[in-house]
């Protein structure tokens, strides 16, 4: 492994990681998630089971080893042309939940990190990864699911559903998806901008 990549990854897990436990926080004080202390068994600090704030930094870390261990068994990029079709369809999505959603705090959360970024990594950045992020996201998505469907099952996390659309995919809110997305294609970015500022730096 390059010398450059520890860092990258070690940085991209760190920013990713402690954003998105500000983001839960802030659900947490908004009233869009609660947890009960008689279902977590573990310490809470403030107000936020340490298990999950946790989540971030494990979910990003996995899914970097993820893009890495497949970037590395599976070279092929040909359909990289196809990923700006893809992101221009999210960008859509993102659009539509935020129209249909903006009174939703969850959604509009969700929807408004998620676009930022599409936006940004699409038509500002000069890095091109997408169709690798989508397929390390493809990989992950039913891991994730059947993790949020026994967390679910077995309610250590209450969710207010009146912050969220109510639309369910396969038992689960869909803003649970484009949450994870979001979270992983931050990492994969972070992670690909301090892999080739170290490349650059190191000639």
């Amino acid at each position: 492994m390059n010398n450059s990549y520890p860092k990258a990854f070690l940085l991209s897990v760190a920013l990713t990681g402690i954003f998105f436990c500000l983001i839960t926080t802030l659900f947490n004080v908004l009233g869009v998630l609660s947890f009960s202390p008689q279902l977590v068994a573990a310490p809470f600090i403030a107000g936020l089971p340490l298990t999950i704030l946790l989540v971030p930094f494990v979910i990003s870390a996995l899914g970097l080893l993820s893009y890495r261990f497949l970037n590395s068994n599976f070279p092929n990029n040909n359909l990289e042309k196809f990923s700006l079709s893809v992101s221009n369809l999210i960008l859509g999505l993102c659009i539509a939940m935020l129209f249909f959603g903006y009174m939703k705090l969850f959604t509009m959360v969700t929807f408004s990190i998620l676009f930022i970024l599409l936006l940004y990594i699409e038509y500002k950045n000069k890095l091109r990864f997408m169709y690798r992020f989508y397929r390390t996201y493809l990989a992950l998505v039913v891991p994730l699911y059947f993790l949020c469907l026994y967390i679910k099952t077995q309610d250590p996390i209450l969710f207010n559903q009146n912050a969220g659309l109510k639309l369910d995919l396969v038992y689960l809110p869909i803003e649970a998806y484009f949450f994870f997305m979001g979270m992983l294609l931050m990492a994969v970015y972070l992670f690909e901008f301090f892999k080739n500022k170290a490349l650059k730096k190191n000639g």
